[in-house]
């Protein structure tokens, strides 16, 4: 397997395994106490990780502002540092928040605020510009949002961002942003216990990656997880909002996920892989247009998770049976 894809219609080459850093944003919430982050965080231990991606071919990294409240951004810039042209940087905009209370308090879809937004994300990321620009806001108003695709393109005529696209679920919206030229990706769930056929037929049909968030299904295709695991109260899965499927509030994994994913392990850890790379090879059959960005928090996860592009994608064969064992579910 190539161990590079294409953003799209940018032409801008990335590793075919991206990495999400929302988890070494550390612990944020929103106005109700409710977690939004992933637990504590050791940043010397996140920078190290990131070291040792950029060492092993991993150049694609996916944040957002409002990850710890500007935190991730900042930890993910200074890991960079004189290796920033190494790599190619997403960040996200669209969510309101105050990084002193470390607590999310809003969305702004205006494209007053999307420039602010990103003036404050080069200054963390000490860059002076974003490879690939998100909007964060995944039910965001269309008619709205077509203001902010076009002030996108301003940005890309200034030089200040290289493409954009939308972190939606939602089909009909990211078609939207597509109309746009310089529009490359969109983000959104995927992994092998959720398919998304229908936004991975738009991607096919107006040229757009597919950016995977979710790759590992929140933890449940590492192997890690047991109905018994008790998960840190800063940690957004133990008391999961509605959106975060597999997860119940205070009881940790959903046994009928696990036993779906114990269904799968067989053929996901063939041919060596670990649960985690084979998840990763999953969603590299599935598409070629699939950039996956599963989360880490420390050198041991980013070794295995770029270890994944040794092994390739999984042979039509195998998706084949992964198909099947789910269906027979």
């Amino acid at each position: 397997m190539e161990t590079t894809r294409t953003l799209g219609r940018s032409g801008i080459e990335v590793s075919a395994v991206g990495f999400g850093c929302w988890a070494i944003g550390g612990e944020w919430q929103d106005a109700t106490g409710q977690p939004l982050g992933w637990g504590r965080v050791d940043d010397e231990e996140s920078t190290r990780a990131i070291r040792r991606a950029l060492d092993l071919g991993v150049t694609f990294f996916d944040t957002a502002d409002v990850y710890g409240t500007g935190h991730s951004e900042y930890v993910l810039g200074r890991a960079l540092g004189r290796r920033r042209d190494e790599a190619v940087v997403a960040t996200k905009w669209g969510n309101v928040f105050d990084p002193d209370s470390r607590t999310l308090t809003g969305g702004d879809d205006s494209p007053e605020h999307l420039r602010r937004a990103l003036t404050d994300s080069l200054r963390r990321l000490g860059t002076d510009h974003v490879d690939l620009y998100q909007l964060h806001l995944a039910d965001a108003d269309p008619e709205r949002a077509a203001r902010l695709r076009d002030a996108c393109e301003e940005l890309v005529a200034q030089g200040l961002i290289r493409a954009y696209g939308w972190s939606t679920d939602d089909p009909a919206r990211a078609a939207v942003f597509a109309k746009g030229p310089h529009c490359t990706a969109v983000q959104h769930a995927l992994n092998v216990l959720t398919d998304a056929p229908e936004m991975l037929r738009l991607c096919e049909e107006a040229d757009l990656a597919s950016v995977n968030r979710s790759p590992l299904a929140m933890g449940l295709l590492t192997g890690k997880h047991s109905g018994r695991r008790t998960l840190e109260a800063g940690d957004i899965r133990s008391r999961p909002p509605a959106w975060l499927r597999g997860f119940g509030a205070g009881s940790g994994a959903d046994p009928e996920w696990l036993a779906r994913v114990d269904a799968l392990r067989d053929v996901l850890t063939s041919d060596g892989r670990t649960l985690a790379q084979g998840a990763l090879a999953w969603l590299w059959a599935r598409s070629p247009r699939t950039v996956p960005i599963p989360g880490f928090r420390s050198v041991a996860q980013a070794e295995e998770n770029a270890g994944a592009l040794e092994k390739g994608a999984l042979t039509g064969a195998q998706v084949a049976e992964a198909e099947r064992i789910l269906t027979a579910r």
